[in-house]
């Protein structure tokens, strides 16, 4: 064997009596601190009970006062940023970059730490991993030679999720060790391995919850009652910043910016939740479009990680029956998605720095319901499982983090170039993947009627850097023949993979398996842009520019003309247009018609010429198309409206919330959000005339009392004290929802006049308290699974407002909800969409059951009084995703006054009338001349 090859086997399993740096001077306090922290013996391991002194590099302590895991003790992101800048300034072995900023102003950087020289070497060693990241850039020969000479950069995240509080508190600790101890192991590492540590990755979230533990939680004492969690994290995404598969935050998006400028081997995202710790090593189901060797490295990984702290004495720790390899929405799945290794941690965790009596063995009604497994019984993946019952401590969390983490470092200082062989293998068997096995390309037709929805997905899909290109001519591949300036997305390319993933079907392998996420995202279904597989070879052949980004410009038709019709082929855009365009009076055509041999689609925008000018600059940059009209058109029309919009939210559900909320910013689309306190105080219909309340919770229950009423009051309101709460929204006390008395405010709002619109599970509310009496829910059977599929949606009334925009009677949805909804036959005139039903329904993914939706609605709009509830069992706006369902939501706000049109015309009737024109989904069509 090689001799500094033998040299690091020999350090990856040295004794545990040389795992510390014996000759350096060491911290007696940090010792004192964690013989009393702890609260068991083996809760620690020779990698991490002792802490060097340094007398030119500060410690934790020196810059805080606090060794890490002291009792009680979380540190804001100011106070860690300035921590690791004072290391940064002491130490050559540390390097801060700053990658951005996040939504509320806060810096996100990367600390790198290694050796002197490897970061005197930074920039050299990121071009050549830059290299092998692009096989078509070197041969083997050049990439052997580059493999010996670079070093492996190792990404570790913490405090993605706030409440998990323990990954931001270790990190400075592991950093500080990192940089100044002088033990095998640790020089190992700092001479091998390039270690980037991302102090908090939701910035924003780490101080509001931080506030929110010493206000509410630093006495949860026991975990049978605990103190509800604080309403928000970010700005708008709560735990689903762990699912933003498009990267809508910031945090994640700087990261990814990182990601794609350095191209490091592995990133490993530090979470908390189960005991004591598992460590991931990809589970099926499994994305099958990933590289078998990631499979292969997992595993090598974890197997190591258990083995070890097995060896320390350190009980709890495991692998596999967890977390699985399907879905690729995870913040740290960005590794494996660009042929790196993803790595993650769930680690035991209080919910702050509190010691708290823990019931690890699943107590009945008690323990969290989203991990009711019991993980104290001995499985061939945990030799040695947790205790039943157990007083765990920050410090305990710290120990166990760190050692795992160690560990993982130490595997990857033992064999780097493994590592950096297996990261070059991966990206070049992507390209020959690409080179030999079909699809070849995805082409997305240049001649499509949207292509300002088109351009949603060519920009996300640049995100992520997939090369994208324009075809410089016609497209003949034996699919069919596409137009000049195409868009096409070759396979043979170090991320086809990822493309492959993105763009294609989703298969699921064995229904028998369950997904810890959605099982489908395909993203043309998704975004209603189509996206054509090609398995003819020639299409890697075909002449292309390359596009960084794509923003189709809108036209308009010469000044003057009496009107203007912005023609309306399904683009969000004319939600911005119709806000843009506030005090400018805009018709909706209730049915399509024509103009100079021109047709214009239902739902188009008619604008009167004396606002060119104004409409003229939003219709350029937002991609529309206005034509000029001869004469004002007399056929059905009526005003897009701008109603006076509340989004009503839980303060125990925020996330959907949020969701719903980004879009309507993103699309400068005016509301107000309201909680309980605003719902309660009455006369809702003389302030709003519209009320959205998005998915949120579990029942119909949740959202009308949403957290229970025990404990002291939780308030959430910005003090001097507590200056990062209050934001979003603010309460006195959290406590209690709406209640009855929230309910009748919402009845006399509708009986009144008003327009309640409710989404996914929330459309069961309207239901069960009797907002629609005539509607009932009812749950499907427990043998019914459907994690998120894409699933066939059928428009019934077609030339509702709801459906202007959207040309096909069959629409993709991405299933939302298990409220399924039972209207009376007196009432069926009022569903609006239904679901069929059915395995052949399921366009992606899958859903066990899929009979038991058969003709079930999947819109139902419910006449009350003067009012009207609009019960979605979709979810229109589901995260940053179903881009192409989102105007429904816009349809019914611009046209709330009007949802009843269509009401008695049903999908067959439209569908034979000789003169429904497509791009109307079935409306008549008159004439203007």
């Amino acid at each position: 064997m090689h001799a500094k090859r033998l040299g690091l086997f020999v350090i990856g399993f040295m004794s545990i009596a040389q795992a510390c740096a014996a000759d350096q001077a060491m911290d007696q306090l940090f010792a004192q601190h964690q013989q009393q922290w702890i609260t068991k013996p083996e809760f620690t391991s020779p990698l991490v009970d002792h802490l060097p002194t340094s007398t030119t590099v500060p410690s934790p302590r020196d810059v805080l006062g606090d060794d890490v895991g002291a009792p009680r003790v979380l540190h804001y992101y100011a106070d860690i940023l300035k921590y690791y800048r004072a290391l940064a300034d002491k130490s050559p072995r540390v390097k801060m970059i700053v990658t951005g900023k996040t939504e509320e102003g806060r810096e996100t950087v990367l600390v790198l730490l290694s050796s002197e020289e490897n970061i005197r070497n930074l920039d050299s060693n990121r071009q050549n991993l830059a290299k092998l990241a692009d096989p078509r850039k070197i041969n083997e020969a050049q990439a052997r030679e580059i493999i010996t000479q670079t070093k492996p950069m190792y990404v570790v995240l913490g405090g993605l999720h706030s409440s998990e509080t323990g990954p931001p508190e270790m990190l400075m600790e592991l950093a500080y060790r990192l940089a100044v101890e002088d033990s095998p192991v640790i020089n190992g590492i700092r001479t091998n391995v390039i270690v980037a540590i991302n102090p908090a990755t939701d910035p924003d979230g780490r101080d509001r919850y931080t506030d929110w533990y010493y206000r509410n939680k630093i006495d949860d004492t026991d975990d049978l009652s605990p103190v509800h969690n604080v309403p928000y994290w970010g700005k708008y995404i709560f735990h689903d910043n762990n699912r933003d598969i498009n990267f809508t935050g910031l945090s994640p998006r700087n990261l990814l910016g990182f990601y794609l400028d350095w191209h490091p081997q592995i990133i490993h995202d530090l979470h908390e939740s189960v005991p004591f710790l598992y460590t991931f090593s990809g589970q099926a189901p499994q994305n099958p479009a990933l590289d078998p060797i990631l499979y292969g490295e997992m595993p090598w990984f974890a197997n190591f990680e258990v083995a070890q702290l097995a060896k320390y004495g350190m009980p709890g720790v495991w692998t596999h029956g967890f977390v699985d390899m399907w879905s690729p929405g995870y913040v740290a799945f960005m590794s494996s998605n660009h042929n790196g290794l993803v790595r993650m941690y769930e680690t035991f965790g209080n919910g702050g720095a509190t010691t708290m009596l823990r019931h690890v063995k699943p107590v009945p009604g008690a323990t969290d319901s989203l991990h009711p497994e019991d993980q104290t019984t001995r499985e061939w993946f945990r030799p040695s499982p947790a205790y039943d019952v157990v007083q765990w401590s920050m410090r305990d969390n710290t120990n166990y983090m760190e050692t795992a983490l160690l560990t993982g470092l130490q595997q990857t200082s033992m064999f780097p170039q493994a590592v950096l062989e297996n990261f070059y293998k991966k990206s070049r068997d992507a390209l020959t993947e690409g080179q030999t096995r079909a699809p070849y390309a995805f082409i997305i037709p240049g001649s499509q009627s949207d292509m300002t929805r088109a351009a949603i997905l060519i920009n996300l899909l640049r995100l992520q850097g997939i090369e994208i290109g324009r075809s410089t001519g016609t497209v003949k591949i034996k699919e069919g023949t596409y137009p000049p300036g195409s868009f096409v997305v070759k396979l043979d390319q170090p991320y086809g993979r990822l493309a492959r993933t993105l763009l294609s079907k989703q298969v699921f392998p064995d229904t028998k398996l369950k997904t810890y996420d959605d099982a489908a995202w395909t993203m043309g279904m998704m975004v209603h842009v189509e996206v054509l597989e090609s398995a003819d070879k020639t299409a890697l052949d075909i002449p292309i520019e390359p596009v960084d980004h794509y923003d189709p410009q809108g036209t308009i038709d010469a000044s003057p003309a009496p009107a203007y019709a912005v023609l309306d082929y399904g683009s969000i855009n004319l939600a911005v247009l119709r806000y843009r365009l506030r005090g400018v009076s805009i018709q909706i055509a209730e049915q399509s018609f024509t103009s100079n041999n021109r047709t214009i689609p239902a739902g188009s925008f008619i604008v009167e010429g004396g606002a060119y000018q104004k409409l003229k600059a939003a219709i350029i940059p937002l991609g529309l198309t206005a034509i000029a009209l001869p004469s004002k058109p007399t056929i059905r029309m009526h005003e897009a409206a701008i109603p006076r919009v509340a989004i009503y939210s839980t303060w125990g559900s925020t996330q959907n919330v949020g969701w719903v909320r980004y879009a309507f910013d993103q699309s400068e689309t005016p509301y107000q959000l309201i909680f309980k306190e605003q719902v309660r105080a009455g006369n809702l219909h003389a302030k709003y005339d519209v009320i959205i309340v998005p998915s949120q919770g579990r029942s119909a229950k949740d959202v009308v009392y949403d957290i229970p009423v025990y404990g002291q009051p939780l308030p959430y309101t910005k003090t001097e004290r507590y200056k990062f709460l209050g934001d979003y929204g603010s309460s006195p006390d959290i406590r209690g929802g709406m209640g009855l008395a929230g309910l009748e405010e919402m009845r006399r709002f509708v009986s009144q006049g008003g327009t309640l619109i409710t989404l996914g599970e929330s459309s069961a509310v309207p239901a069960d308290f009797g907002l629609a009496p005539e509607i009932e829910v009812k749950r499907p059977s427990s043998a019914f699974y459907a994690p998120g599929p894409i699933v066939t949606a059928n428009v019934l009334k077609p030339a509702n407002p709801i459906f202007y925009g959207y040309t096909d009677h069959a629409l993709s949805v991405r299933w939302a909800s298990t409220a399924l909804l039972f209207v009376p036959l007196r009432d069926k005139q009022n569903i609006l969409m239904e679901f069929p039903g059915g395995e052949k329904s399921v366009l992606s993914g899958f859903m066990n059951g899929a009979d038991e939706i058969k003709d079930r609605p999947a819109i139902v709009l419910s006449p009350v009084d003067s009012g009207q509830v609009l019960m979605f069992a979709t979810n229109p706006i589901y995260r940053w995703q179903n881009f192409g369902e989102f105007r429904m939501l816009y349809n019914a706000l611009f046209s709330y006054k009007n949802l009843r049109i269509g009401l008695n015309e049903s999908a067959a009737t439209a569908a034979a009338t000789p003169s429904a024109a497509p791009a109307t989904g079935g409306a008549n069509e008159a004439h203007v001349d």
